[in-house]
């Protein structure tokens, strides 16, 4: 076909669905059919392919293959500050709950004080923090444990109170009620719960005397009142509530019975 203009030759463009002339340009054949793709569905087709880039805690296999082993060091490198303290934090945490044996809810409880309160922790080693924030964390999630249940999860037993004192200076205690200490310590030295009930009862009726005071001494001293006396009881006690002989002796001098 030639041009009826010129004379030039016509040559087809499939994609546009037109032919025009070479030398001059005139269209000589035309088409209402467009077989180009729409931009629009290009875009959105774009849009969905593309990776949601966003910085999350996935656990990298080795089946994952290279490519997302190399993006898992890149996002490791590009925690900074921050965000790498707390990242050596919450390692820190996972692995205390198993060491102290504690549940999940408790690890929750934690980090969301890291988050909170990690200034008031600058300069101590992430493994303190983090033994100080579990302790704190079980005391506010409502199952408490005495500090030195926590302290052999740490190699640094000073840092760790240094980090307890630093926090609670900045994080206000939650109010745990006085039956789960008895309850606790009354589970340890494997008494039944009548006599944790009768020993609840007694600090109840001398609840000003507990007004600032460590809350474990004054269980095992109720304790110590309503259970049965045998030998090394009072020791098993101090033991299951992390606390002194001489502490405890001192409180039944003051327990109203």
């Amino acid at each position: 076909m030639t041009c009826p203009d010129c004379g030039g030759p016509v040559v087809a463009d499939p994609q546009r669905g037109e032919a025009a002339c070479a030398r001059c340009g005139l269209v000589v054949v035309e088409s209402a059919v467009d077989a180009r793709p729409e931009w629009r569905f290009v875009q959105v087709e774009r849009e969905r392919a593309a990776p949601l880039a966003v910085k999350t805690d996935i656990a990298i296999r080795p089946e994952h293959g290279v490519e997302w082993r190399m993006l898992a060091g890149l996002q490791k490198k590009a925690l900074r500050g921050r965000e790498k303290k707390l990242a050596r934090i919450a390692a820190e945490l996972k692995r205390i709950k198993a060491c102290v044996g504690l549940p999940h809810h408790v690890v929750e409880e934690a980090e969301s004080l890291a988050r909170r309160h990690l200034d008031a922790a600058v300069g101590l080693p992430p493994e303190a923090v983090a033994v100080a924030l579990m302790w704190m964390a079980a005391k506010a999630a409502g199952v408490p444990r005495p500090l030195d249940d926590f302290l052999p999860c740490s190699r640094d037993v000073q840092k760790v109170r240094r980090a307890v004192w630093r926090l609670m200076m900045t994080i206000r205690p939650a109010k745990t009620p006085i039956e789960e200490y008895v309850k606790t310590v009354a589970a340890r030295v494997g008494l039944p719960a009548s006599v944790a009930k009768s020993a609840v009862d007694i600090l109840e009726r001398n609840r000003r005397l507990l007004v600032g005071k460590n809350p474990w001494v004054w269980a095992a001293a109720a304790l110590w009142l309503v259970a049965p006396k045998r030998f090394g009881f009072l020791a098993a006690l101090a033991e299951a509530a992390g606390a002194s002989l001489e502490g405890i002796e001192n409180a039944v001098k003051k327990l109203r019975v």
